[in-house]
């Protein structure tokens, strides 16, 4: 599958609310521990797409989405840069999304790439993010260099309600 990176800007994001909810569903009825629960209530993920939009558009965080060939959103990930003013050099990675239509294909790793390139631009240094103990995601970020900071036993729960473990990773950047 051929994806094109894009970032998209609060506009970009709300009118595209639907598709990037429709992400976040398929993720969570997959299992996915990304702060959802099952079953999602009519309408959550859309306004919870319609905040992140506000959010880009009040320069809160960047947002990225990957499309297909078709121009159909499959992937999506976040870099939050809204931070303490003590922290004007970090930012927080969140809600690393793939469509499972669209897994195994590189996307995430393209997004992930994509973001890192976007901090760096910004003068970020310190990246943070955290996943489920032992997923793919955790795979990935390995890989790719990212350094674990440790476990949280118990941090959150699966959308089925079972307790997970959750990592959390930490990347140093050279700005650009």
């Amino acid at each position: 599958m051929t994806v094109t990176i894009r970032e998209l800007d609060g506009a970009d994001a709300l009118a595209r609310a639907e598709e990037l909810a429709d992400v976040l569903r398929d993720c969570v009825e997959g299992g996915a521990s990304v702060g959802f629960m099952l079953p999602l209530a009519q309408g959550r993920p859309e306004a919870f797409w319609r905040r992140v939009a506000a959010g880009v558009a009040a320069g809160e965080r960047h947002l990225f989405a990957a499309e297909d060939e078709r121009g159909r959103l499959c992937g999506t990930l976040s870099l939050v840069v809204d931070m303490p003013d003590n922290q004007p050099h970090r930012a927080d990675v969140s809600k690393m999304l793939v469509h499972r239509r669209a897994r195994r294909q590189g996307i995430a790793e393209q997004l992930l790439r994509a973001l890192e390139a976007k901090a760096r631009a910004l003068g970020k240094t310190t990246l943070v993010l955290d996943t489920v103990t032992g997923s793919d995601a955790s795979r990935l970020y390995e890989r790719l260099g990212w350094q674990k900071a440790g476990d949280i036993p118990n941090y959150a729960l699966m959308p089925d309600g079972a307790p997970c473990s959750t990592t959390y990773y930490f990347r140093m950047l050279t700005p650009a």
